[in-house]
């Protein structure tokens, strides 16, 4: 056998060599070009279409944009900007519209003036979503004419995603715009079931949803229409149209906080090409909410335009502050302090965009930092001067934040103080650490009281699990200032045991992620156990608000999950079986009769050390959920609905949202 090998890789030629012709590379490995074959990657495929109708609207050519999630799962993406030319082209001899979508890195936007403005530059969207559909109908309104062209992705004896025939006209027609309708190719995206089957994946019309009202957000005026005809007993429909853009981003953001002022101060100017858009408002929030997009793009990490504009703001106010008496000489407020409550969303629109990655999750573009600092600098100063009661009270919450970061530092070093007198090693009593000392193999369990962790403790694997009991439920960080969470016992012996660290001296921050310093985080798997109740979804939920508002970048880095404890042991002479929900425990009782017996687990502490190991500690048979943020737009405001002031928009959620609750009564 292993001659057999060595011959093999002696013969190694020429004609080894595999050359993929046109876009064979894309259907064979889709995952360098559309993230994947699950259902976040056929989302991203009906992302790429609808960018190019907004790539129109940028244009300023396109105000309407339709999108229908059809019965047979096909997807079509309707616009009425200009249409794709029908001309021919010189270098590949077919008509624009057929090399677009059969040609990588074609289209408009290299140059030439078509779009100043677009979110890619790659030229790959339309035809690698041709690539990855069993077939694609383009339809061309342009001219008064009507033009199609039908293309087959999935094509035995040919090329992929080639043109079944060439353009063809099909009538007169009024107006311009084009459609595209494709249907994803189950022999490209597929998903797995539990037990190993492979299924088809779906768009998931919430989260696309979400996706197309923030894309309307972005562009005022324009109109968005997403249908979903599914299941034909409730067709849903969504429609988006803001003439405010992000001012009402901010507005909608803020729904269920107290502003201090109204409306939201919006800015917009142009400088050549560059357009810098910026709205904000100050709320009664301890928390502070900025959003930075370049060219429709969110950037979570953000960049440039994000640090221009934090550096305007608090020169600003630094500097009315101070002109105007509000604070006293010697004293000063930081940014961080001018920033809590603050909502903002920071839109730029850059010719030519550089990104830190192709996940664009930065913008580096230099000119972009000094042409939005300039911007919010003239125009807020401004602003301040003529509204000096909005100011006033600006630079008073930032006074109280400043005072509550004060005692908030004095009552972390006090914690350290005792820490050190109590313990050489600094970590709290409670915990029950593992041995291992390399975090990417440790495991902390955060459970309720000392009954589960009692059984946590003795079931566990003391070697790369550990255990930290929390009494009662933490605070809730939404409706608390700095100051209180550093005084809160649980909040201290949570940070101590995870190894919560900043760098330098400073405070943990409401939603500034490179504050932290993740070399410290002591177990890459943070690992959220609670009773399956009320009481326990309530304690989850007030740990994730202190994750997701003081420690996102664990979330970000894949490092909070949930555990999956059984609600049922269902036994039956000799065999047990566990069960996680309603559905699994009716296939086991069917399997095993009247006769079984059935144990409800009310709570951790009731199942003894083995059991919780086997069913939910035992890395080979466990469950976890990670814990992710697929839109921390949404995630904020959510939050914000569940565990801040206001009681109303909290009981319209629970009201619209009851009849999905799993609850044992």
């Amino acid at each position: 056998m292993e001659i057999l090998e060595q011959e093999k890789i002696n013969n190694y030629s020429a004609d080894d060599i595999e050359v993929l012709e046109g876009l064979e590379a894309v259907r064979k490995r889709p995952g360098m070009y559309i993230g994947g074959v699950d259902q976040k990657a056929l989302e991203h495929c009906l992302y790429e279409i609808v960018d190019n109708s907004v790539d129109e609207s940028l244009a300023g050519y396109c105000k309407n944009i339709s999108i229908i999630l059809h019965e047979d799962n096909s997807i079509s993406v309707k616009d009425d900007g200009r249409g794709i030319p029908v001309d021919i082209v010189e270098k590949t001899g077919f008509s624009a519209v057929e090399t677009v979508f059969t040609t990588l890195h074609a289209g408009g936007k290299f140059g030439g003036g078509t779009y100043k403005v677009s979110g890619g530059l790659h030229g790959v969207g339309a035809s690698c979503v041709n690539a990855v559909s069993e077939k694609m109908l383009v339809q061309v309104k342009r001219d008064g004419s009507l033009y199609e062209i039908e293309f087959r992705g999935h094509n035995p004896g040919g090329s992929v995603g080639a043109a079944v025939a060439p353009l063809k006209y099909v009538s007169p027609a009024e107006g311009n715009g084009t459609t595209v309708r494709f249907y994803p190719d189950s022999r490209i995206f597929k998903e797995r079931n539990e037990d190993g089957s492979e299924y088809m994946p779906s768009i998931n019309f919430t989260r696309v949803a979400n996706r197309l009202r923030e894309i309307a957000f972005l562009n005022a005026g324009l109109n968005i229409q997403i249908t979903d005809e599914r299941n034909v007993e409730e067709v849903l429909i969504e429609k988006y149209h803001y003439e405010g853009g992000i001012s009402s981003y901010v507005e909608y953001l803020n729904q269920n906080r107290t502003p201090l002022y109204k409306p939201p101060v919006f800015i917009k100017k142009q400088i050549n090409d560059l357009i810098v858009e910026v709205a904000f408002q100050y709320t009664d929030a301890y928390t502070e909410t900025i959003l930075p997009f370049a060219n429709n793009i969110n950037n979570p990490d953000g960049g440039t335009h994000l640090t221009g504009f934090k550096n305007a703001i608090s020169r600003c106010v630094s500097d009315y502050s101070k002109k105007n008496n509000l604070i006293k000489a010697g004293e000063a407020i930081l940014g961080e302090d001018i920033r809590e409550g603050i909502t903002a969303v920071i839109s730029v629109k850059v010719p030519d965009p550089q990104f830190e990655s192709q996940t664009k999750v930065k913008l580096l573009n230099t000119e972009v930092q000094s042409a939005v600092y300039n911007v919010v600098n003239d125009e807020l100063g401004a602003w301040l001067e003529e509204n000096p009661k909005e100011a006033k009270l600006i630079v008073q919450k930032a006074i109280q934040a400043r005072n509550a970061r004060e005692a908030a530092k004095k009552a972390r070093n006090l914690v350290r103080r005792q820490s050190v007198l109590e313990s050489s090693s600094s970590l709290p009593g409670k915990l029950a650490d593992c041995s291992e000392r390399e975090p990417e193999r440790c495991e902390m369990y955060i459970v309720e009281g000392d009954s589960a962790g009692g059984s946590a403790k003795q079931g566990r694997d003391r070697t790369i699990q550990a255990i930290l009991p929390l009494r009662g439920k933490i605070l809730n960080v939404e409706r608390a200032r700095i100051d209180k969470i550093y005084e809160n016992n649980e909040i201290q012996t949570l940070i101590q045991a995870i190894g919560l660290s900043t760098q330098g001296d400073s405070l943990l921050k409401p939603n500034e992620d490179e504050i932290l310093d993740l070399s410290k985080i002591r177990y890459h798997k943070i690992i959220i156990m609670t009773d399956a109740d009320v009481d326990g979804s309530h304690i989850r939920t007030l740990l994730l608000t202190f994750f997701f508002r003081y420690a996102r970048p664990l979330i970000n880095n894949g490092y909070i999950y949930a555990a999956q404890p059984p609600l049922y042991k269902v036994e039956y002479r000799n065999r047990i079986e566990y069960c996680y929900n309603e559905m699994q425990l009716k296939i086991v009782l069917a399997e095993m009769g009247e006769k079984a017996s059935v144990q409800r687990f009310k709570g951790l502490g009731e199942m003894m050390p083995q059991q919780l190991w086997d069913t939910t500690m035992n890395p080979e048979t466990r469950t976890l959920k990670q814990v992710t943020i697929e839109d921390a737009a949404q995630a904020d405001l959510t939050f914000d609905t569940l565990m801040g002031n206001e009681v109303e928009p909290r009981r319209k959620f629970i009201e619209e949202n009851a009849t999905y609750a799993n609850l044992d009564i």
